[in-house]
This record gives structure tokens, sequence and C-alpha cells, in this order.
């Protein structure tokens, strides 16, 4: 092979990386995972991913991942608006000694979270957090159940922890029961972060059920049992009761609002 044959053929190559290299890298709308997947993969429907950690890196901004068929996911960190659904299928998430999901997104982005299953494991895993919000605007947590996360340092189901921008969180239908506390929710000076909780069980869990701190943490509780351990409100956090709920306790709510 003469030099000018040599030189077309490293062009050649050179193109076939631009093009189908460039393709391969580039993050779908929607990715797909499986108990039966491989990380390795490029997360279609045909060749999904083993991983929700797996799956995200190869998922675009506002698109989604789907639980394909049944499985163990793993944590996983959010850093952008996005969608984990699993509609009538198993997505375990078991961890030890870290926390399930962390949600630190922009202040603009938009994360749902369907049908997920998470399990810290109690004190074999002492592990963190279910879900920790550190940023996002607004989280969606439904049918999801929360279970076993019980470090004595954090501990929480659910924690909403941001101090740069202010989250709302939203969880309906959902279980947060056997952690050392069901919801933890920290909001100071400028930043007001709240959760409402609907058609929702808080249970089982060791220290409280709800832990407030701070003038600028909020919850909001309609249709939903709180059992099990105290509420926590400390520094002028507020606890809303709007409906029909069971709320066990030596703390109650600070405000009551009727059905409307």
């Amino acid at each position: 092979m003469n030099l000018k044959q040599l030189l077309l053929a490293a062009l050649a190559a050179i193109i076939s990386i631009m093009i189908y290299g460039g393709a391969a890298q580039a993050q779908a709308t929607r990715t797909w995972v499986s108990g039966v997947g491989d990380d390795t993969n490029p997360c279609s429907r045909t060749l999904p991913c083993k991983t929700f950690a797996g799956a995200i890196s190869k998922t675009a901004a506002f698109g989604e991942i789907s639980v394909l068929e049944p499985g163990g996911f793993g944590g996983v960190t959010i850093t952008k608006s996005i969608n984990i659904v699993a509609d009538g299928q198993h997505a375990g998430m078991l961890v030890a000694g870290t926390s399930g999901i962390i949600v630190n997104a922009g202040p603009n982005d938009v994360v749902h979270l369907k049908g997920l299953i998470l399990e810290g494991l109690g004190s074999i895993g002492n592990s963190t957090n279910g879900i920790l919000i550190l940023g996002a605007k607004n989280v969606y947590v439904t049918d999801t159940v929360i279970n076993g996360f019980t470090n004595a340092a954090s501990g929480c189901g659910v924690s909403v922890a941001s101090t740069t921008s202010s989250v709302r969180v939203y969880l309906r239908n959902v279980e947060i029961t056997n952690n050392r506390v069901g919801v933890c929710v920290t909001g100071t000076g400028g930043v007001n972060n709240a959760i409402l909780l609907e058609n929702s069980t808080l249970e089982g869990n060791t220290a409280n059920s709800m832990a407030l701190n701070g003038s600028s943490a909020a919850a909001n509780v309609f249709a939903s049992v709180l059992v099990g351990a105290a509420i926590s409100l400390s520094g002028g956090a507020q606890l809303i009761s709007s409906g029909n709920n069971r709320i066990a306790g030596a703390v109650g709510p600070t405000s009551v609002q009727p059905l409307q």
C-alpha cells in the first residue's frame, strides 16, 4: 500500500469514528433498563441497560428511563430534569451505606419518580437516605416504597435539604416505613423547602415520623397516616393538616384546614 492509499485509509477511519462514534455516544430521549440488561448496551428497548446509573448517562435531559423487566437497579444521582418510571414492574433499588437516590439538579429542573422500591437494609445496610433532595424545582414521587434507611446521623426515608434554591416535593401513594425518620425537611433563610404528602403512610420509623427544621420548612399532609413515632417541629417549621389524616405523636400540626 502506497502513501496515498495509507492517507486515504486513515482519513476514512477518522470519518467513521466521527460519524458512528458520535452517534453511539448521543443521548436518547427514552431509555430502558432490565434485570437482565447490560450497562455497555445503548439502553434501547431491545438492548436495555442493567442499572439506573448506567442509563441516566445515556438519557437526555427531560427524557425518560423506563423499566422494561423486573430487576434491582441500584442507586442513582440525578442532575437534570428526568423521569424514572416503572409501570407494573418490580423496580428494586437496594443500597448499603449510601443514599438510594440523590437529586442534585438545577433550580428549574423537574424530576418524576414512579413505581420504585428503595431498600436500605436496616441495621445491616446502615444506609443514609432513601431519597436525598439537594436541588431541583419540583420533585414528584408516586407509587413508591421506601424502607430501612436507618443511619444514625441521617437515616431519612425522604430528606429535603436544598440550601441554594427552594424545592417542592410531592409524595403521592408512597409508603415510608422502618427508617430512622420518615420525612426530613430543612429550610432556612430565603430557601423555602416544602413537602406535600397525599394518600401516603409513614409508619414504623423509629425516631420521628416527620422532622421539620427551620422557619422555611413546611409540610402539608392530606389523606395520610403518620404513626409509630412522634413528629418533630423546630425553628418555626410548619405542619399543615388538610382533610382526613391520622396523625399520632406528642407534637401535632401547627394548623388544620378542612376539606374543600
